[in-house]
């Protein structure tokens, strides 16, 4: 076993305040046992219905959803086993707690998603004071097979008899040999603990756990169908942020290209000129490579939310093939928004742009992705949704949310790497060609003028040294005519007396 004081470094989030974040740190082992019973259940408890949480009870009981069949399901394709398969709940109620002098105390054993787990409390906190420590173990960790590892969302709750006041902590883990459990060593501050936490001497533990089957070469379906709406209440904004921030960091970058007059003006003469088969090419990718780099983009394991935005692009992904399919048939009422543009069509295994690249770039650069607008009716999570209405409606509306922000990041993800590792790529090539062409035109005129002016000169220097022959011809015939002179002269000189 390893040694109690042993300390990892972990993450969670701690849920007294949606979307806040708080520090979860990894424990080892101990040797206690829990004096609670432990037992597991598929259905949340009357007390643990946490309001701010879960409709559980009201959605067992609420008429049929009309969402589109993928918000629902899983993928046809994958043989393997569904998220709902590895999901899992599990509820521990420690009696006499006030009596327990343990250091620790550990759960019965539960399984999911193939794997066994167990909780393992520190009621006096585990090397801090005045802290309930909780943590998620994986049982007999040592007799598993080298190299093992379960990576996995779950949730750890401490049930108060307000349901609204019930204490959350979420976070996700990859479980390995060394770091084989995983959790909070300040869950809860002990005081806080007799404020309705304790029941006739029973403190409540509950457990959801979620283990996720990664796949990286798209996104995949991380949640239980009912996890995952729970979560979505409490990280939505989140979930928003994440996608929102992708998107105008690309509207920005398109929006510097078309504020330039002169670049633009460029790039639109060069796309209006190029043919028309050159531009289909250009406008299209195959799915595949578009979403492995998506979900390169997007999942990180640290990150809890990481989850949620993989489910919102599978969904997005659903909702793209769905309207591609059905593009010319009339739109079901609760489809995911159909009032913003559509960017991108699915043919087959290919993504293909819905228009023109320009009116496609002009419209991302100047159209940003709608604000998220709740529907009327109580917006207080906190308060009464008792409704069968409500709760379907609410439900719809988040799905939808999430199934739209998935759509539109995906699009603007595909407009953005087509343009960027496309378009943009023999636009820079034309320009690179372009701008060699006039530089070997400017070298043939640099060519052609150094060869006239080699001929001019070489014309200036054959006159020069014509001329200087004929100066030297002249010189020559006036100088042997002067010496002949000289000659008869002297000869006369002789027969003169």
């Amino acid at each position: 076993m390893a040694n109690d004081g042993r300390e990892e470094n972990g993450a969670g989030t701690s849920m007294d305040t949606v979307g806040s974040s708080g520090s979860g740190n990894g424990n080892g082992n101990g040797n206690g046992s829990g004096n609670g019973s432990g037992s597991g259940g598929s259905t949340r408890g009357g007390e643990a219905g946490a309001e701010l949480r879960s409709w559980d009870q009201v959605l067992d009981n609420a008429t049929p959803s009309t969402s589109p069949p993928y918000w629902d399901t899983d993928d046809d394709d994958d043989p393997g086993p569904r998220p709902s398969d590895l999901y899992g709940k599990f509820t521990w109620k420690i009696e006499k707690f006030s009596e327990i002098s343990k250091r620790e105390l550990r759960s019965n054993v539960f399984e999911v998603g193939g794997y066994r787990w167990y909780i393992l409390v520190y009621p006096q906190g585990c090397d801090v004071c005045n802290h309930l420590s909780l943590f998620l173990c994986v049982s007999d960790y040592d007799k598993l097979l080298p190299g093992w590892s379960h990576f996995a969302q779950f949730t750890i709750a401490v049930v108060n008899k307000d349901p609204k006041k019930s204490k959350y902590s979420d976070t996700l883990h990859r479980f390995c040999k060394k770091e084989h459990d995983w959790g909070w060593k300040k869950f809860m501050e002990l005081s806080k603990v007799s404020d309705g936490f304790i029941v006739a001497d029973i403190l409540v533990i509950k457990a959801q756990v979620q283990v996720i089957r990664e796949n990286s070469h798209r996104p995949f379906r991380c949640l239980d169908c009912q996890y995952r709406r729970e979560l979505v209440r409490v990280y939505l904004t989140n979930v928003e942020g994440i996608c929102r921030r992708f998107v105008e960091e690309k509207r920005e970058k398109l929006g510097k290209l078309i504020e330039d007059n002169g670049r633009w003006s460029s790039f639109r003469a060069f796309w209006s000129a190029m043919e028309e088969n050159v531009r289909q090419r250009l406008s299209r990718e195959k799915t595949d490579v578009i979403l492995k780099a998506i979900v390169k983009r997007f999942f990180n394991e640290k990150e809890v939310t990481s989850t949620l935005v993989m489910d919102a692009l599978y969904s997005g992904c659903k909702a793209l093939n769905y309207r591609s399919r059905n593009k010319k048939e009339k739109r079901n009422s609760v489809e995911v928004d159909s009032t913003s543009f559509q960017v991108v069509w699915v043919e087959k295994d290919t993504f293909v742009l819905s228009d023109d690249v320009l009116t496609l770039l002009e419209k991302a650069a100047t159209e940003p992705l709608p604000p998220f607008k709740e529907d009327k009716g109580p917006q207080n999570r906190t308060k009464d949704c008792s409704g069968d209405d409500f709760a379907k409606d609410n439900v719809e509306r988040d799905e939808r949310r999430l199934t739209e922000l998935g759509k539109r990041t995906i699009e603007i993800f595909v407009l953005a790497h087509l343009f960027s590792n496309h378009v943009e790529v023999a636009y820079r090539e034309a320009i690179a060609l372009k701008m060699q062409e006039e530089l070997i035109l400017e070298e043939e005129a640099a060519g052609q003028a150094e060869i006239e002016f080699r001929a001019k000169r070489e014309a200036a220097e054959k006159e020069k040294r014509s001329k200087k022959k004929q100066v030297v011809h002249l010189f020559r015939q006036s100088k042997n005519g002067t010496t002949g002179k000289i000659k008869i002269e002297v000869g006369r000189r002789k027969v003169l007396p």
